[in-house]
């Protein structure tokens, strides 16, 4: 019994490790045995077996700082690749990642309706099987698959309680079971703030509130560090916070919530509807098309981008109604940062100033001056990133011995 635990310690130690180089890019034999409160020789001999087993390569040597430079590690990009799935309200986009986050294979998107469609499970798991076989990386090379998606979701049982239903079952057991690739899932926004924070313009910053500019309008919030989920774990319902009281009804059955208000999708309702009334732009409507929302909701951020003044005007409403909504989260978290991050990222320079007037008239300037607003640099790929950050945040708790199945399929 001692023996077999020795064993899963050893192999616990390289897939933390590994996990460890993915965030970090490179680091020391010295550098990981502080990190890891553990001596350098069972860390050098650790990083020395990753090494005969393909998973670890020098990269030359630190800076000098006086001393002997360190020698330093990182991950050897190819020996394993992760699956990254990104869903919103109306699509699905997959894309296949090696360690170093470089896409290894095209990325596929395709229309899913999520809204009072019970075929939408049986679709999605069905994509994905595609996507493997036409990769042609084997499956044992995938580390895991992470599927960000909105909704409400119970990370440790894998349910979203909103879209996808698995029978009552854990989503997360369904995918694994009909893929053979070990699945997670987490909220949309949730990842995109873990992206942001380990890849993004909020690298290691530990009060951060990233706002997912999308369909809907999504918060997720880093506190001291970690991933704030709340006592439910459903914590960053941004959407949801009311500004008036006889507003637009929202899918929630509430009126005035913000997502009624200034949402992607209504801001492309608000374009049809421009358009019908005769609204001079550059914007087209054709009533033949399939998808109007999401057709119409991406023109507006390309014709705003082209200096459309109706386009500007829909979005810069939007904008003023998404600043209220931050003065209230101002007054609450008290963040250093809010950075405004996914599909709406785009056009985040035009959101910007009548946030900021928001802000102005509804925060009070103690609070809000110390607020850094930022646009994301990962924008739209933001939730891509960091469905593929949540399988490497699960990396070493899997029991399964994912590098010595990994190196079977090397050999």
């Amino acid at each position: 019994m001692e023996l077999e635990n020795k064993g899963v310690k050893g192999s616990q130690l390289k897939n933390t490790i590994i996990k460890t180089l993915y965030f970090n890019k490179a680091m020391s034999c010295a550098g990981l045995s502080e990190l890891f409160d553990k001596s350098i020789p069972s860390i050098a001999k650790a990083v020395n077996e990753l090494m005969d087993e393909g998973f670890v390569v020098e990269d030359g040597y630190a800076p000098s700082s006086g001393g002997r430079r360190p020698l330093m590690y990182s991950v050897k990009a190819n020996t394993m690749y992760i699956l990254a799935i990104a869903l919103d309200q109306l699509t699905a986009r997959i894309q296949l990642f090696d360690l170093l986050n470089n896409a290894v294979a095209d990325m596929v998107t395709f229309e899913l309706k999520l809204l009072n469609n019970p075929d939408a499970l049986a679709k999605l798991t069905t994509e994905i099987n595609n996507y493997i076989k036409g990769s042609g990386v084997a499956k044992e090379k995938i580390a895991g698959t992470g599927i960000g998606m909105p909704g409400f979701i119970n990370v440790t049982e894998g349910i979203n309680y909103t879209y996808l239903d698995a029978g009552g079952e854990s989503l997360t057991a369904y995918l694994t079971a009909k893929t053979g690739i070990t699945t997670y899932i987490d909220n949309d926004s949730s990842l995109i703030a873990l992206a942001e924070q380990k890849f993004g313009i909020a690298k290691s910053q530990n009060e951060v509130m990233v706002i997912n500019l999308g369909w809907g309008i999504g918060l997720g919030m880093i506190v001291n560090g970690k991933l704030f989920r709340g006592y439910n774990g459903f914590a960053g319902e941004l959407s949801h916070i009311p500004l008036s009281e006889d507003g637009a009804l929202c899918e929630c059955g509430k009126r005035g919530c913000l997502e009624a208000e200034a949402s992607m999708l209504v801001v492309a309702r608000k374009a049809i509807a421009g358009i019908q009334q005769g609204r001079i732009t550059s914007l087209k409507y054709n009533s033949n098309d399939n998808d109007h929302s999401k057709l119409m909701g991406d023109a507006v951020l390309e014709a705003a981008n082209n200096g459309d003044q109706f386009a500007i005007e829909l979005l810069s409403d939007a904008g003023y109604k998404i600043g209220k909504a931050l003065a209230i989260l101002i007054h609450i978290m008290n963040p250093a940062i809010i950075v405004l991050s996914g599909r709406g990222a785009k056009v985040a320079k035009i959101l910007m100033a009548p946030i900021q007037q928001a802000l102005h008239k509804y925060c009070i300037p103690r609070l809000a001056g110390g607020t850094e607003l930022l646009v994301s640099e990962l924008g739209f790929d933001a939730e891509l990133i960091g469905a593929a950050v949540l399988v490497m945040e699960n990396f070493d708790k899997n029991k399964k011995a994912k590098i010595s199945k990994a190196a079977k399929a090397v050999a």
